[in-house]
């Protein structure tokens, strides 16, 4: 309470250090009081109410460059060393290099200038609709009567979307600049979560409709620089290939070739060129040669790997989407039928009473991309036995209380107890019910980061026991920490959050992704090849 009425005052004070040079030209200068106030909501900033709007501005003016200006000086050194690995730049020793060092690496690399980032927050449909998947857009437009031409392709649905972004808040009685939970209507909680799965954004715990509103909403800018960069990959990578490959092609064809050529695509060759200069001469003009190849045109060839990057980079998601799918799928078909249950427990999905093991995994997977929501017995699943006692000790419940205290109770123990004592609460509801979730909440922030940490060899392995996972003999407690993670990161997460996201596994999918863009050139292939089956005939002649 304290910290944030300490913010407050700094945020409301006369002397605020002003953020930006720009201060008076910020995007929120002109945001509406109720966008000031979700702004500040959604990124955990507390602010008095009631509030003039110069006191919301005031507070927003003092964190917006933590959050959106430099929002890497908050990043671990894992986190930095890992932006700066994707965009391919190395440090000698990221496990000795200080934290300062990596931030001025990062903020050199960074995916766009102060200036960029302030006039794009003016501009917010150019780029918020453009991380949705084609389906979002559809339904988008769907649900808001926007009509779109058959065939409804990408490019038609954004164009679609951004031209009626307005109408439809209007309509709605909304604001623009920083909309609120009326663009993602049309979106259900698995939508939203699949969406923060596919950026590497873990989803809030516990989480609401809301709250992954909120998430998405926050994240939507540093999300849309990730799939600019590398969409811009993707065309380097396509432009590159297709260097390579009309390379080649100019280099198989003989004089005559390249005469006949150059002389159906009105390239002048001057009197007396010689073959070489007919080739420096060819690729001079590229482009205009890129209309004549004998399989296909290879401008529209190009154009088409091009103009669909984001296309392409939709298989590429969907496909990494399937990989985590495949990984989720392999996990639970070891789980218990009780941990089953858990799952969908935690996320109000109704268990149709004598279901078989097999017909749980089928509704476990089919709720893959389901948040778990609010507080649950599951809930105290993971705490440590610490925060199982500091629980119990502060609910107010006297039997629950009184196992805390008890000697010798084990974690099982406490888990039974924690539970009991939590659906007391929640039956009685009110301050009994208030205080039980205030302390997970204040529980669950302080030990997130160290899940499993103090947990002993013979706790980790009954934890694995009630998923039902067999622990190999000979695992070290390191090996049982990651594997009990693995499990709670599922059960917490479904289809779990990546630490990486789809565009790095792009990167490291480079043969699948880019025999993608080899299919779209596919510059001269029927010229190229037989081209050299006839070299490769004529050699053996020879021999």
């Amino acid at each position: 309470m304290r910290i944030a009425t300490a913010l407050v005052s700094l945020a409301l004070g006369a002397n605020v250090v002003l953020g930006s040079s720009w201060f008076s030209n910020a995007a929120y200068n002109k945001w509406h009081e109720t966008e000031l106030e979700r702004w500040l909501s959604d990124h955990d900033v507390p602010y008095p109410t009631p509030a003039d709007r110069k006191s919301l501005e005031k507070l927003v003016q003092a964190n917006w460059d933590t959050y959106v200006i430099t929002p890497y000086q908050d990043w671990d050194t894992e986190k930095l060393s890992e932006y700066l690995k994707l965009k391919g730049i190395e440090t000698k020793d990221s496990a000795a290099a200080s934290k300062d060092t990596l931030i001025n690496q990062v903020q050199g690399a960074w995916y766009e200038s102060e200036d960029k980032t302030q006039s794009a927050w003016t501009n917010v449909k150019d780029w918020i609709l453009d991380s949705w998947t084609d389906s979002q857009l559809k339904a988008f437009c769907d649900h808001h009567g926007i009509p779109v031409p058959q065939p409804r392709k990408r490019d038609t649905l954004l164009q679609k979307a951004r031209s009626s972004y307005e109408t439809v808040a209007q309509k709605a009685g909304e604001t623009v600049a920083y909309p609120g939970n009326w663009l993602y209507e049309s979106w259900t909680e698995s939508d939203l979560k699949e969406w923060l799965d596919t950026h590497g954004i873990p989803a809030p715990q516990p989480t609401t409709r809301d709250k992954l509103i909120a998430s998405v909403r926050r994240n939507s800018r540093l999300a849309y620089l990730r799939m600019q960069e590398q969409s811009e990959a993707a065309k380097a990578k396509a432009q590159g290939t297709y260097d390579y490959l009309t390379d080649k092609l100019i280099d198989s064809w003989s004089e005559s070739q390249l005469k006949e050529f150059c002389d159906k695509n009105s390239i002048s060759v001057p009197q007396g060129t010689k073959v070489n200069q007919l080739r420096a001469l060819v690729r001079k003009h590229r482009a205009e040669l890129l209309g004549d190849t004998v399989s296909a045109t290879a401008a529209s060839a190009f154009g088409a790997a091009t103009s669909n990057v984001g296309s392409g980079y939709s298989k590429a998601t969907d496909a990494a989407s399937q990989t985590a799918e495949d990984a989720f799928n392999q996990v639970i078909d070891t789980w218990s039928e009780t941990r089953l249950k858990a799952y969908l427990d935690a996320r109000g999905v109704p268990v149709p009473q004598g279901s078989k093991t097999n017909e749980l995994r089928a509704l476990v997977r089919k709720n893959a991309h389901k948040a778990a929501s609010g507080w649950s017995a599951w809930t105290f699943d993971d705490l440590s036995y610490d925060n199982l006692k500091a629980y119990l000790a502060s609910s107010g419940n006297a039997a629950a209380q009184k196992a805390s205290n008890k000697a010798g109770a084990t974690r099982e123990d406490l888990v039974k107890a924690a539970q009991s004592a939590y659906a007391s609460a929640s039956s009685a509801g009110g301050s009994s019910y208030a205080s039980a979730t205030s302390y997970l909440a204040s529980a669950t922030d302080s030990v997130k980061a160290a899940t499993f940490e103090t947990w002993s060899e013979s706790e980790l392995k009954s934890y694995l026991d009630s998923y039902g996972i067999p622990v190999p003999q000979g695992s070290t407690l390191n090996e049982l920490r990651a594997l009990a993670r693995r499990q709670c990161t599922y059960f917490k997460y479904g289809t779990s959050t990546p630490s990486e996201t789809v565009f790095a596994k792009i990167g490291e999918n480079v043969k699948g992704g880019w025999d993608w863009v080899m299919s779209q050139l596919n510059i001269g292939a029927d010229a190229a090849k037989k081209k050299a089956e006839q070299a490769k005939e004529k050699g053996h002649k020879e021999l």
